[in-house]
C-alpha cells in the first residue's frame, strides 16, 4: 500500500472518534498557537479571527455553526422556525442552560439563562458604546435587518420592535427576507449575555453559556490565555456523557512562525496552522514515517480556506482616487514570484480573482471566470501606460507610499517583496511599516496609511460576507459615530446597487450572477489588490480526536479529547474506512 494512501487515512483519522467511555474522553489540555492576542473582550465589538476563536469556546447564540459541516444548528434555542415569507423566526429557548458562575449572581436561579437575557443582549448590542458609536454587532450585523432596532439606536424607541417574548419563546421579526439571517445570529457578535451581568456593567468578564470558562490571561513575554471546562455544560454527546471532555484549552500567543514550529516539535504545543514556509519540505516529505507509522505520530490536513489576503488602496488619499493608478498597481504585481519566492506554494491560488476566494464547490452558481476577467495578472507594460496616462510617467511625481502591515513572518517578507516589485515596475518608492494587529486596524480605520495589509475569513459561506466590506454604508466615520469595516472608504454606487439586489434576490441563481456582477465591478474599479488565497498545511499530534478544519478556519473544541492510538485500533479503524 502506497504512502499517500496512509497519508490520506490519517488526514480522514484526524475528525473521526470511535465510541469510547466517558475515562477514555475526559480530560487534559489542548495546546495551540495564536499570532496575536484578543483585540477586545466586548464581544459585540469583535472584528478579528483572535478574539473570535478564543471567545467562540465561551459564548454562545441562538444558534452556532457545526465545525464539520458548516451547517447552522440549534444551540441556546431547542428549535427554531420560519415564517413562510422568511421574515419572522420564532426561538424555543433552551431551560437547562446556565451562565458561567459569577459574584454577580446571588444564585443558581440568577444564573438560568432566561428569553430575558436575549432582549436585554439585543439592547445592549443596539444601542450607542460608551465612545457614542455604533457596535460592530449592530453595524455590520443587525442594523437593517432587524425590525426596529435602528428606531431603538436613535432613542426612538424604549424596545426593539422586532424583538418579542411570548413564555419561553423569543420572536425575531426582520425588515425583510435575509436568507443568511441564521448565519448571522451564529456570529460571536451575537452572542448572549446575563441580563444581570450587563446591569452591573461587567461585559468584558466575558461571562457565557459556553463549554469552557475564561480562567486568566497572563501576560509576559510570551502571554497565554486560559480556559476552563464549564462543569455545569448543558450539552452531552450522543452516549450521554457530559461535555466538554477536555479540562482546559490554552492559547499560546505567538507570532512567529519558526518558534511556533519548535514549540510543537517540542509538543508545547498540539498542533501548528501554519507551517513556515522555509520549513514545509522538512515537515512533510523529511518526516513521512510520522505520517505513515501505525499508528501515526503526526498528522496532515489541507483544505481551501475562506480566506483572502489582499492590500487595501486608502480611497481618501488623492493619487488612489484616480482609477488608473489603482489598476497600474494591480498590473504591477507579479503573483507569481510572491507564491514561488515568499510563501513556497503554501497557498490555495493566487490573487487572480478578487475578494472572493474561487472555490466553486463552496459558491455554487458563482460565475468565477467572469471575475478572473476582470482580474489582474502580471503586465509591467500595461502597467506602466495606465501610471503614465494618470500623469505620473514612470514614477515621476507620485512620491512615496507608505505601506501599513502586521509584524510576522509572512507579511514582512510580502511587503518587502511588494515594495521592490513597485519600485522595479512603477519608479514608485513604498516604505513598508509594520505595527501589531490592533495598531494596523486602528490605523486603517483613521486612515493613517496609503495601503494596508489585510485579510479576511469569511464569518459564513456566502460571497454577501466578503463583498459587505466594500459597501459605501459600512464606510467607519468617527463623526457621524458609524462603526464599519470598509476601512479602504470605497464609495462605488453601481457596486452598491448590485449588491443591494442581490441581497433581496430570492432565486439562488439569479442572486449568485448579482454577486458575480458586483464583484465584476469591484475589480474593474478596484480598492484592493488581491494577493493570495489561504490554503495552509496544518499538522496536528495524532492523539489529538475530533478536531474538525473547515474552510472558515472556525475551532469548536467541545467533542476534542486527548488520546494516543494503539497499533490494534488504528488498524481497525482503517479497515472501516476500506
Amino acid at each position: 500500500m502506497n504512502k499517500i494512501y496512509f497519508l490520506l487515512i490519517a488526514i480522514l483519522l484526524l475528525g473521526c472518534s470511535g465510541k469510547r467511555g466517558t475515562s477514555e474522553h475526559q480530560g487534559g489540555t489542548i495546546r495551540m498557537c495564536l499570532e496575536t492576542e484578543p483585540m477586545t473582550y466586548l464581544t459585540y465589538e469583535i472584528s478579528d479571527y483572535y478574539s473570535a476563536t478564543v471567545f467562540g469556546q465561551v459564548m454562545e447564540g441562538l444558534v452556532s455553526i457545526d465545525p464539520s459541516t458548516l451547517k447552522i444548528k440549534n444551540q441556546i434555542a431547542s428549535s427554531s422556525t420560519v415564517s413562510d415569507d422568511g421574515t419572522v423566526y420564532t426561538f424555543h429557548i433552551r431551560e437547562d442552560v446556565y451562565f458561567h458562575p459569577h459574584e454577580t449572581f446571588k444564585n443558581d436561579n440568577e444564573r438560568k439563562l432566561t428569553p430575558a437575557d436575549i432582549v436585554a443582549t439585543f439592547e445592549l448590542i443596539c444601542s450607542p458604546t460608551k465612545s457614542n458609536t455604533e457596535s460592530v454587532a449592530y453595524g455590520h450585523l443587525l442594523k437593517g435587518t432587524v425590525k426596529g432596532v435602528q428606531e431603538f439606536y436613535e432613542k426612538k424607541t424604549k424596545k426593539i420592535e422586532g424583538i418579542k417574548v411570548k413564555g419561553h419563546t423569543v420572536e425575531i421579526t426582520l425588515d425583510e427576507k435575509d436568507d443568511n439571517f441564521l448565519y448571522k445570529l451564529a456570529q460571536i457578535q451575537l452572542a448572549i449575555h446575563a441580563k444581570e451581568i450587563i446591569d452591573a456593567n461587567k461585559v468584558t468578564d466575558v461571562i457565557g453559556t459556553g463549554p469552557f470558562i475564561f480562567d486568566n490571561y497572563q501576560s509576559g513575554e510570551v502571554p497565554q490565555i486560559l480556559l476552563s471546562r464549564n462543569e455545569d455544560y448543558y450539552e452531552a454527546d450522543e452516549q450521554g456523557d457530559q461535555l466538554p471532555y477536555l479540562d482546559s484549552i490554552k492559547f499560546v500567543i505567538q507570532n512567529r512562525k519558526l518558534d511556533q514550529l519548535d514549540m510543537f516539535e517540542n509538543k508545547q504545543i498540539d498542533m501548528i496552522l501554519a507551517l513556515p514556509t522555509s520549513k514545509i519540505t522538512k515537515m512533510v516529505e523529511g518526516r513521512l514515517s510520522d505520517f505513515n507509522s501505525t499508528p501515526p505520530s503526526l498528522m496532515l490536513n489541507k483544505n481551501a480556506l475562506l480566506h483572502t489576503h489582499f492590500y487595501s488602496f486608502n480611497m481618501e488619499e488623492p493619487r488612489f482616487q484616480n482609477i488608473k493608478v489603482r489598476q497600474a498597481f494591480n498590473y504591477a504585481v507579479d503573483r507569481e514570484r510572491i507564491g514561488r519566492e515568499v510563501l513556497k506554494n503554501q497557498y490555495d491560488e493566487l490573487g487572480y480573482y478578487g475578494i472572493v476566494p474561487p472555490i466553486s464547490q463552496t459558491f455554487r452558481g458563482y460565475d468565477f471566470k467572469a471575475v478572473r476577467d476582470a482580474g489582474y495578472t502580471y503586465n509591467p507594460e500595461k502597467a506602466r501606460k495606465l501610471l503614465a496616462e494618470a500623469g505620473y510617467p514612470n514614477g515621476k511625481d507620485f512620491g512615496t507610499v507608505n505601506l501599513r502591515f502586521n509584524i510576522g513572518d509572512i507579511n514582512s517578507a510580502v511587503a518587502d517583496e511588494f515594495a521592490q516589485q513597485i519600485f522595479q515596475v512603477l519608479g514608485i518608492n513604498v516604505n513598508i511599516d509594520g505595527s501589531d494587529f490592533e495598531q494596523l486596524t486602528n490605523d486603517a480605520i483613521d486612515g493613517k496609511g496609503d495601503m494596508f495589509k489585510s485579510s479576511w475569513i469569511a464569518d459564513y459561506p456566502n460571497p454577501e460576507n466578503f463583498l459587505n466590506n466594500f459597501q459605501s454604508g459600512n464606510i467607519p466615520d468617527k463623526e457621524q459615530n458609524k462603526t464599519g469595516l470598509n476601512f479602504s472608504k470605497y464609495n462605488n454606487p453601481l457596486f452598491d446597487n448590485l449588491l443591494d439586489e442581490a441581497k433581496k434576490e430570492s432565486n439562488v441563481g439569479k442572486k449568485m450572477k448579482l454577486y458575480t456582477k458586483a464583484e465584476t465591478e469591484l475589480m474593474k474599479n478596484p480598492p484592493i489588490i488581491p494577493l493570495w488565497y489561504s490554503g495552509d498545511l496544518q499538522i496536528v499530534h495524532s492523539y489529538v480526536r475530533n478536531l474538525h478544519f473547515n474552510s472558515l478556519s472556525l475551532f469548536n473544541f467541545k467533542k476534542v479529547y486527548l488520546k494516543p492510538w494503539t497499533a490494534e485500533e488504528y488498524q481497525k479503524e482503517i479497515a472501516q474506512k476500506k
